[in-house]
């Protein structure tokens, strides 16, 4: 059944049913506080029968690759000698091989999910109903080959790369596209809305600090405590927001430490000796999520870098050609459209990357509902950190995490979906930010 004819029979199904108003208020409560649903595949209570998803639109993080910094580098500096970091394949910031596997098996999981759906039969038909396109950079490239092979086997699908390998695409590259002293000042004062900037990741520096075992490193007395260099954001045109201080190394440090703990099987060696719970590894990773947000999430900040992306995304969701998009690039990315879309805070389960986990997916579905009306529903999809440390095969048995994605002032109906003109306006709401700006 193409997709244009089953948009048609439930058009014509649902000519007297054109029971769901906005103005509602009783179809339209306040949007539920995002949570971990079980049933989000399967979605009961007579969803299936009330709704048809169309079309999805996915904005991926790339899967696991190597620190972006390598020997000699900040982790040298602050690391005791005695201490071995994992042995990472390949260059810095590639994607390694288990990110590749990783991703091989979210893609499996795409591919039983959208085969349920009918999907994977409007490829059949028509390529152009897929459009898989990526960051040039390897470890977006790659971790966008490795999905597309196993959501579509032995059809060798084209992924896009509309920029030379490994360097960064404009849509993707989260840079400031419009600067001004105004919007600086601006964008500025909002930055000083998330208060000391060290002080909100002390819990954090501290840990690492005994982690790496700081007090017998190579910087050691020179150097101390991340907390003791102030940490600011600048700002240049064409440019990605750049920061300075004490945060931006523990970031490294963070990140770096995150990822040894999905590569290391030995969670001991993992931390360099130490036991470590999941809530430390929690802190560990939040200093890495809190240099993100500084960064990225401001309001007037967040619009200005994402503004390729949001309308990119728009343009897809708006294409009734498309019925599957894949947008795969950075932790940025997602943080920054999230932020530009005023997405409600959310709480990520099983995972100790708080806000875009790696590998992680902003999955929006389209919907046509039986009453003539198109809706739509926003998902954070990924592994949990068990799944990726053990390799776990992914299946509507055992699937990924998803937690719902409520945005700040439209209203939901009972089952908890946007009419999809409000979602619409939301992201022509942000791209009219950036020419405000």
């Amino acid at each position: 059944m193409t997709k244009n004819y089953r948009i048609i029979l439930l058009a014509l199904a649902a000519l007297a049913v054109f029971s769901c108003r906005r103005e509602d208020p009783a179809v339209n409560p306040p949007a539920p506080q995002p949570a971990a649903q079980t049933e989000w595949l399967s979605r009961e209570d007579g969803f299936q029968d009330r709704y048809l998803l169309d079309q999805m639109v996915v904005l991926s993080r790339h899967n696991i690759r190597s620190p972006l910094v390598g020997p000699g580098s900040i982790l040298t500096e602050v690391t005791n000698p005695a201490f071995q970091w994992f042995n990472w394949e390949g260059e810095a910031s590639h994607l390694t091989a288990k990110g590749e596997r990783l991703e091989t098996k979210m893609g499996a999981f795409f591919r039983q999910w959208l085969g349920n759906k009918g999907f994977l039969d409007s490829y059949a038909r028509d390529p152009y109903a897929f459009r898989l396109y990526a960051n040039g950079k390897q470890r977006c490239q790659l971790t966008a080959r490795r999905f597309a092979d196993a959501l579509l086997p032995g059809d060798n699908p084209k992924v896009e790369m509309n920029i030379q390998y490994d360097k960064m695409d404009p849509v993707f590259n989260p840079q400031i596209t419009k600067l001004s002293a105004d919007i600086e000042a601006r964008a500025q004062q909002e930055i000083l809305q998330f208060g000391d900037l060290n002080a909100a990741a002390a819990e954090g520096f501290a840990l690492i600090e005994r982690v790496v075992d700081i007090t017998n490193a190579p910087c050691y007395p020179g150097f101390q405590h991340f907390g003791d260099e102030a940490s600011s954001v600048s700002f240049s045109l064409n440019a990605e927001p750049s920061m300075s201080g004490g945060l931006k190394k523990a970031c490294s440090v963070s990140d770096a430490l995150v990822l040894q703990y999905y590569e290391e099987p030995d969670e001991k060696k993992a931390a360099f000796g130490q036991t470590l719970t999941l809530d430390d590894w929690v802190k560990i990773g939040q200093v890495k999520d809190w240099y993100g947000d500084v960064l990225f999430t401001a309001p007037s900040v967040s619009v200005n870098v994402a503004h390729p992306l949001l309308q990119t995304m728009l343009s897809e969701l708006q294409n009734s050609r498309r019925t599957f998009t894949f947008l795969c690039g950075h932790d940025s990315n997602l943080g920054s459209v999230l932020a530009a879309l005023q997405a409600q805070d959310y709480d990520l389960p099983q995972t100790i990357e708080k806000k875009t986990p790696i590998g992680s997916k902003l999955v929006v579905e389209k919907f046509l509902g039986k009453d003539g009306y198109y809706y739509a529903d926003l998902w954070l999809v990924y592994a949990s950190t068990k799944q990726l440390r053990e390799e776990t095969s992914l299946s509507y048995n055992e699937p990924p995490v998803a937690v719902r994605i409520g945005l700040k002032g439209l209203r939901s109906n009972v089952d908890g979906l946007y009419l999809l003109q409000d979602v619409y306006g939301r992201f022509s709401e942000a791209i009219d930010a950036y020419y405000e700006l």
